[in-house]
C-alpha cells in the first residue's frame, strides 16, 4: 500500500503523524511512504531522516494525499478538501460532531475516514485519544497558571501560593484523562483542586491514586456552579466518545467568576462543554468574557510537537500497519476497536454520535462490509 503522510497546515501545528522510525517500520513491511517536503521539521524530524527510513520525499500536499492511505494529526482544513477522494483512507483526528462541513465533504467524495479519537476498545478506552489527551491535560494547568499572572491580565495569583497566602483553586470538569492529569499537575503545583464528575466510582478511584488538596464533586447543576464560582481557573474536560461535548457550564456561571480569572475548554475541539467558549488559535489564544480570560486552542499538543508527535506515533503505528498490510476490509473486521473509529465509509455515515449530532442515519461499518 502507498501511505501518505502530510504537512500539517493548522495554525501553529507542528505535529506529525509518523515518527522517521514509523516510517521505516511501514518501508520493512512493504509499503511505499510518501512523505510531504518539510512535515516533520516542526517536530525536529529532518526530510534526510525520513529518506534514510526508506519514505520517498514529494514536494507538493497533493502528491502526499494521493496515497491509497493517508495519515494525519488534525482534520483536514478547508484548503485540503479538494485532495480528498473516492477510495482514499484517511486516518487522523475527525472530531467531525462539530465539523458539519467536512463530514458532508467526506461523504460526498466518499472517503473512508477513521478517527483516532473514537478508536475504542471493549473496555472502553481511547488508545489514540489518551496520550493527547494526557499532554493537553497536564498542559492546561502549565497555561491556566501563566494566564492567571497579572501581566497576562489574569487575577495574579500563584497556584501554590506560599506560606500564610492561599493557594489557587482549579476546578476541573470531568475526570477522565484530561481532568486526571490536569490534576496530578495542580496538586503537584500545591494548588487546590476540585474534580466534578458524573461517575462516582470515577470519582472515588481519583480519590485513591491522587494526593494533595484535592475534593471531588457529584456532577449536577448546582455543584459545577459552586465549583465554577470559586475557581480561578476552570479547566472543562468532558468527552463523550465521538459526540459533541455537552454544554455543562453555561454563561451565568462564567459571569459568577472573579475577573482575571481563567477558563480553559479542552473539549472545544468536539463543541465545548462551556457555553461561552469558541475556538482560537495558538497564535491568538485568548479573549475576555465576562472579565474572564478564555482559551479555546483545540490543537494544544501541538505546542509541544516532539513530545506529541512521538506519543502519538507510538499509539497509532499498529493501526497504521494493521490498515496498510491487511486492507480497509480485513483490517476492521479483524479489530473490533478500529471498526468503533470508521465515522464515514463509501457514502455513508458509520458513527452513531456522529449521526445523531446532524440528526443523519447510521449505517453500521459492519452492515456496509456485508
Amino acid at each position: 500500500m502507498i501511505v501518505g503522510l502530510p504537512k500539517e497546515i493548522m495554525d501553529n501545528e507542528y505535529r506529525v503523524a509518523l515518527t522517521p522510525g514509523g516510517v521505516e517500520s511501514l518501508v520493512h513491511a512493504g509499503h511505499e511512504v510518501l512523505v510531504e517536503q518539510g512535515a516533520g521539521v516542526g517536530s525536529g524530524f529532518s526530510d534526510d531522516e525520513y529518506a534514510g527510513a526508506g519514505a520517498r520525499i514529494v514536494n507538493t500536499m497533493a502528491e502526499a494525499y494521493a496515497a491509497d492511505l493517508v495519515t494525519k494529526v488534525k482534520e483536514p482544513q478547508p484548503s485540503e478538501f479538494d485532495l480528498l477522494r473516492p477510495g482514499m483512507i484517511l486516518f487522523t483526528y475527525l472530531h467531525l460532531a462539530a465539523a458539519e462541513p467536512l463530514t458532508q465533504v467526506l461523504l460526498d467524495q466518499q472517503v473512508t475516514a477513521i478517527g483516532y479519537e473514537t478508536v475504542q476498545r471493549d473496555d472502553g478506552s481511547l488508545p489514540l485519544l489518551t496520550p493527547m489527551s494526557e499532554i493537553a491535560g497536564r498542559m492546561a494547568v502549565q497555561i491556566g497558571a501563566h494566564l492567571l499572572e497579572q501581566t497576562q491580565g489574569g487575577r495574579g495569583v500563584l497556584l501554590g501560593g506560599v506560606p500564610g497566602v492561599r493557594q489557587g483553586m482549579i476546578a476541573i470538569v470531568g475526570g477522565g484523562a484530561v481532568g486526571t492529569n490536569a490534576a496530578q499537575v495542580a496538586l503537584g503545583l500545591g494548588a487546590r483542586v476540585t474534580v466534578i464528575d458524573l461517575n462516582l466510582d470515577r470519582l472515588r478511584y481519583l480519590e485513591h491514586v491522587l494526593r494533595g488538596n484535592l475534593s471531588t464533586v457529584a456532577s449536577n447543576r448546582r455543584n459545577v456552579s459552586e465549583a465554577v464560582r470559586r475557581a480561578e481557573v476552570l479547566i472543562g474536560a468532558v468527552l463523550i466518545p465521538g459526540a459533541r461535548a455537552p454544554r455543562l457550564v453555561t454563561e451565568e456561571m462564567i459571569a459568577s467568576m472573579a475577573p482575571g480569572s481563567v477558563v480553559i475548554d479542552i473539549s472545544v475541539d468536539q463543541g465545548g462543554c462551556i457555553e461561552t467558549i469558541h475556538m482560537t488559535t495558538h497564535s491568538q489564544p485568548t479573549y475576555t468574557v465576562h472579565d474572564v480570560i478564555h482559551y479555546g486552542v483545540p490543537n494544544v499538543p501541538g505546542a509541544v510537537p516532539r513530545t506529541s508527535t512521538y506519543a502519538l506515533s507510538n499509539a497509532t503505528l499498529p493501526y497504521v500497519l494493521a490498515l496498510a498490510n491487511r486492507g480497509f476490509e480485513a483490517a476492521v473486521q479483524a479489530d473490533q476497536a478500529l471498526a468503533r473509529g470508521v465515522n464515514t465509509a463509501f457514502g455513508e455515515i458509520t458513527h452513531p454520535a456522529v449521526a445523531e449530532a446532524f440528526d443523519r442515519e447510521h449505517i453500521p461499518i459492519e452492515h456496509i462490509l456485508t
